[in-house]
């Protein structure tokens, strides 16, 4: 480690590598504090590209994640997570997804609720909102399966957003101040938000 240039100690992708393969299940100062940090990343960037309404919501799952992370450690093996784990990620990116897409969530959200213009889709949005959560979520069975902490808490904040934060579907229709009705996204969360239970129970049952 001494050998390391002292330029790359600091860097964000090196401090999450080293947390990420740390292999002990103990957490660390300075694993909680990286944990924190992320989960109040995606929040911001919620902010920063959609508005405070998203930066709400995704709280739900990152923050409420962590929450759970913390409160309720666990030594689950990947093999009792696996199936809840790759149902769910299927039903987010194969119903859900397509769901909002073809229904069009965020022009629903800027007209019914929020009033602000329908966001640009830019590469900094997409890589920002889509690909570094997914791209985290990816690392769960990889890091659980090693029994990295940070898989853990990985896996927490991918269940609490799919089952917590996507439940939002069911509000939204109250923010928007009409006769309460479908909107978008909302058919498949009642495939979606069981398997994320599934999996939040699983995470629960093997506790420290």
């Amino acid at each position: 480690m001494e050998n390391e240039p002292s330029a790359d100690l600091g860097h964000p992708a090196t401090i999450l590598q080293r947390v990420a393969n740390q292999p002990s299940r103990l957490m660390s100062r300075r694993l909680i504090v990286i944990a924190l940090l992320f989960s109040f990343l995606i929040p911001a960037l919620g902010y920063v590209y959609l508005g405070p309404l998203y930066a709400v919501l995704f709280s739900t799952g990152y923050v409420g994640g962590f929450v759970l992370w913390h409160a309720v450690p666990t030594h689950t093996p990947w093999s009792a997570l696996r199936a809840p784990y790759w149902l769910t990620m299927l039903a987010f990116l194969l119903l859900h997804k397509a769901e909002e897409n073809r229904a069009e969530f965020f022009r629903a959200v800027s007209d019914r609720v929020t009033g602000d213009p329908v966001p640009d889709v830019t590469v900094h949005l997409m890589l920002s909102l889509l690909v570094l959560p997914i791209g985290s979520w990816i690392m769960v069975p990889r890091l659980v399966g090693r029994g990295v902490e940070f898989g853990y808490y990985l896996a927490w904040t991918f269940f609490a957003s799919m089952g917590v934060t996507e439940l939002a579907h069911f509000v939204l229709p109250v923010l928007a101040n009409e006769p309460y009705g479908y909107f978008p996204g909302m058919a498949s969360v009642l495939v979606l938000a069981p398997l994320a239970w599934w999996g939040m129970w699983r995470l629960g049952r093997s506790t420290a």
